[in-house]
């Protein structure tokens, strides 16, 4: 099933920003999260603090990008991430963490993500890795 809305998909040549949706139960670093990918000229579309929400947002937003923590209170990350990915196959999910996981790039793309990534480390880490393209590709 395709999300029900496409206001903007990042294409690259266009030189446009990459939308991005943050999926964390914890506000301090969805606000922090926000303003370091602000800061780094991505367009945060929304902000998602359950599964429910997140793939609420998905249909609503039509992201390009997911920031999104492996644990939401008592849901796994892991499986919020496959059921995004099913849903918008061509959605990119970054999934990050506090703690960092042996195997985490492993699970990662097992559920359909492009990674996982220490919260630790978003500051420093380039995302073009993860994501399909840098912000302003193309300009």
């Amino acid at each position: 099933m395709a999300p029900s809305r496409r206001p903007f998909r990042f294409d690259s040549s266009a030189g446009a920003a990459l939308r991005v949706l943050i999926v964390d139960d914890q506000p301090v670093f969805r606000r922090a999260a926000r303003a370091l990918l602000r800061a780094r000229g991505y367009v945060v579309v929304g902000e998602a603090d359950c599964a429910a929400a997140a793939l609420e947002a998905v249909d609503e937003l039509a992201p390009d990008a997911i920031l999104l923590d492996i644990r939401l209170g008592d849901e796994s990350g892991f499986e919020v991430a496959r059921a995004l990915t099913r849903f918008d196959p061509d959605v990119a999910v970054l999934l990050v963490s506090v703690t960092d996981h042996v195997d985490g790039d492993e699970q990662a793309k097992a559920c359909g993500a492009r990674g996982f990534l220490p919260k630790k480390w978003l500051a420093v880490t380039d995302l073009e890795g993860f994501w399909p393209g840098p912000p302003g590709a193309g300009s």
